[in-house]
């Protein structure tokens, strides 16, 4: 199969649960904590202290955030599982079973942020939706599907 080619079968998987959903989250938050405790251990003695604290400051947050995307939207397009989607058995797929793009991942992103910007009610919007979509589903049409068990 073609790789921008939709994957029928991504279609007939089940949407993921809020549970299954919060423990990626939580794996990879944690991993996350862990690349960005590394990026500041390397940034902050190199050029936190070359800079005025009114540039180093929105520079070094900048570098973060950007640190944080490249981590989701990078695993999101390669093969739509970060570690933590992987760790839970769920995959990110474009609504039509399609994979991810760039711009797909981009949204995706930024309504994360702004879900969580909201106290994490984009995330708890697969209680009340038909469909068991978060906000940052609809938004960047792409759906988090569950995989099926291998057998060992």
């Amino acid at each position: 199969m073609h790789p921008a080619e939709p994957d029928a079968s991504s279609l007939t998987l089940p949407t993921a649960s809020l549970a299954r959903r919060l423990g990626a989250v939580l794996y990879d938050s944690l991993l996350l904590a862990a690349l960005l405790m590394l990026v500041s251990f390397v940034y902050l003695p190199l050029v936190g202290r070359m800079l005025p604290p009114g540039i180093n400051r929105p520079l070094y947050q900048l570098l973060l955030l950007a640190v944080s995307y490249a981590y989701f939207a990078g695993f999101w397009v390669r093969g739509g599982q970060t570690l933590g989607l992987r760790t839970w058995k769920l995959r990110l797929v474009g609504r039509d079973g399609g994979p991810v793009t760039w711009t797909r991942a981009t949204w995706r992103f930024l309504a994360a942020l702004f879900s969580w910007l909201c106290l994490g009610l984009g995330f708890l919007w697969v209680l009340v939706d038909p469909e068991k979509l978060a906000w940052h589903d609809r938004l960047s049409n792409t759906r988090l599907v569950r995989l099926p068990d291998t057998p060992r």
